[in-house]
Parts: C-alpha cells; structure tokens; sequence
C-alpha cells in the first residue's frame, strides 16, 4: 500500500500476498454482510501489486455496480486507516439515542406504578405516572410512550387493577392525546 499517486490516483491500493488470499478466501466463503464483500471485490480490482488487476475506478465501478464515492472511502480507508479497518465496522462509542431509563429508574417507575394511585384517582394512568416520575426526580423528561414501553417490557408489570381500567369494561390505559395504548398488554 502507497500513498504516492500514480495514474492520477491519491490512494493506491498494494495488497500483500497474504491480505490478497485472505480478500479471495472471504469471498468464497460468501459468510460476510455484501457491504463488506463488495469492500473485498473492491481492494482485489483496485489492486495495482503484481497479483493485482489494476483497474481503474470506472472499470470497477461498471463491473461491481457501485458508486463513485464508494471506491473512493474504500481506496481512502484502506491507506488511512489499514487493511482490516475496512472490513470491519466501526464500533460507535456510545447509543444514538442515551436511554432515559436505566435498571434503577425502571424498577422505580414500576414500583410507582404498582403503589396506590393520587388522591382523586382510580388508577394510574401513563399520563399521571409521566408527572409523577418528573416530580419524584426519577428522571429529568418523559413522555408517557416512553413510560407505556418501559412498563410493556416488564413481564412482572403491575396488576391490572392498578394501572388502566378493568378488562371487564373494554377500556385500556390512555395516551396523552386520549387515544389507546394499544402495545400494552391486558396484564400491563
């Protein structure tokens, strides 16, 4: 692997012996995602080592029916960051999104939700556990879809005589804008 340009090129792609039979091996094994086998098919066209065929970018563009830019980042991260970090992915050092949450603050929130409801209340409803759970300082902000998944996902949620109406009246937990939680359980 070289970084000069040749023909033009920033990124040269020089495949030892070794990476090459690891590249074909790979390839017909067929036991990884097709991203990373097109990454493969890529680096053994592009290759401009002895054993390799050379190709240009629009060669290799034509016969693997990829895009420009992908021959580009793949011919890129190959001289930047090496051979095995472009077959593999990139491991994100945290979630997109951070859960609201945790272990801790999900067996609170189920705990509340089992307690006796506020004065005036029948019930629980997610609504008022989505206060609640603000108020107690469980959690900063919560919309009560976030409250209604957390309590689904617990097997062991709280009686139906606490959370929601009764299963004799046909009526289930209520949203915010009134509608029905439907992805909770009769059992949540």
């Amino acid at each position: 692997m070289a970084q000069e340009e040749i023909g033009g090129k920033k990124y040269v792609v020089r495949l030892s012996a070794e990476e090459r039979t690891q590249l074909e091996s790979m390839l017909n094994k067929g036991k990884h995602s097709a991203k990373t086998l097109v990454k493969a098919r890529i680096l053994l066209k592009a290759d401009v080592s002895e054993a390799g065929e050379g190709m240009s970018d629009g060669e290799i563009i034509e016969q693997l029916e990829t895009s420009v830019s992908m021959v580009y980042r793949v011919r890129k991260q190959l001289v930047e960051e090496g051979f095995d970090a472009v077959l593999t992915r990139k491991q994100h050092s945290r979630p997109a999104v951070p859960r609201i949450f945790d272990g801790e603050k999900e067996a609170k929130l189920v705990a509340l939700s089992c307690s006796a409801p506020p004065e005036g209340y029948a019930r629980w409803t997610l609504r008022l556990l989505e206060r609640k759970v603000v108020e107690l300082a469980i959690v900063d902000t919560a919309s009560d879809r976030t409250i209604g998944r957390v309590l689904k996902k617990h097997l062991a949620a709280p009686s139906q005589g606490a959370v929601g109406h009764s299963s004799a009246c046909g009526r289930g937990l209520r949203r915010r804008d009134g509608g029905r939680a439907r992805s909770l359980s009769a059992s949540a």
